[in-house]
């Protein structure tokens, strides 16, 4: 997720970068927390959609954009959407910390046409201090995944930002009514697909494109046929066979991490701890009874 970086945004006041999804593996999006200091900043027209959502305490912001100009009390939650190749500048009269979410047009146009939505419809439009209850929540799990110890499964981000997508486009997949739920074969070949590449970096276009169904489709489906979200059902998959192979003792927890496929000890650990209330460790030793550990299913 190198393709963007407060590094290649050009401004006059002060940028730094709080916390960023640089090292999460999101790809066709991300996410960072920028403190901004008060002042002028000007920003070019980029190659990537992008979101600000305003954190924190109220600010006074004047911004010039699209050729008009927007004189406003920036609240915690105000959220700006700039398409790309638009350009702008706006001066801040304090300091203020802001959730900045782009995603590529790729990603944009691959959710969109999932969505079979018209090209004239296809496109992320300028829009400044939205209050919208459900892009916020969005946003606020977006904030959520770069400031935990160890983040989700990249499929939940994935997710994330999917939907944000849909909401800005102010649209809602397209379904047939009379199907709720994946068949019993496609909920099998896409649960047969996961086991066999757990150890792998899943994203939801290609299960989805295994059952030949749109991602945000894909997604309902599955979460009413199976119970809980992809992401959720991958991660509770990855913790159980963690837990099998060390019951068996033959791989330390770095290389049991690595075989089923998460990204490091740690943030296996964090899974185990949260999903079976025991660590690594505590399954590795003696005496501790599978019976004794209870997956918790819910988020």
């Amino acid at each position: 997720m190198k393709a963007v970086t407060s590094s290649l945004i050009s401004h006059s006041a002060a940028r730094v970068s709080l916390r960023s999804s640089a090292a999460l593996g999101w790809s066709g999006f991300g996410a960072q927390m920028l403190g901004i200091a008060a002042g002028l900043h000007r920003i070019p027209a980029m190659a990537v959609h992008r979101v600000g959502v305003h954190v924190g305490a109220p600010v006074r912001a004047d911004c010039r954009s699209d050729g008009k100009r927007y004189v406003r009390i920036q609240a915690h939650g105000d959220t700006d959407v700039i398409p790309a190749g638009l350009e702008g500048e706006w001066r801040d009269d304090a300091s203020c910390t802001v959730l900045h979410v782009w995603m590529t047009d790729e990603f944009v146009r691959n959710t969109f046409d999932q969505l079979g939505l018209r090209a004239s419809d296809a496109q992320i439009r300028h829009q400044y201090q939205i209050r919208d209850p459900r892009l916020q929540h969005l946003a606020w799990a977006m904030r959520a995944e770069l400031e935990a110890e160890d983040a989700s499964d990249p499929l939940y981000a994935e997710s994330l930002c999917t939907a944000m997508v849909v909401r800005l486009a102010g649209a809602s997949a397209s379904r047939d009514e009379r199907r709720r739920t994946l068949t019993p074969r496609s909920a099998a070949r896409v649960i047969d697909y996961i086991e066999a590449h757990l150890d792998e970096r899943l994203t939801l276009t290609e299960l989805a494109a295994l059952v030949e169904l749109s991602v945000p489709h894909f997604k309902v489906l599955f979460r009413e046929t199976v119970g809980v979200p992809v992401h959720r059902h991958v991660v509770q998959r990855r913790v159980e066979r963690a837990k099998a192979l060390l019951m068996q003792g033959r791989l330390s927890a770095s290389q049991v991490a690595l075989e089923v496929g998460f990204a490091h000890q740690s943030h296996m650990a964090h899974w185990m701890k949260r999903l079976l209330g025991v660590t690594p460790r505590d399954i590795a030793r003696e005496g501790v009874a599978p019976s004794e550990m209870r997956l918790i299913v819910s988020r």
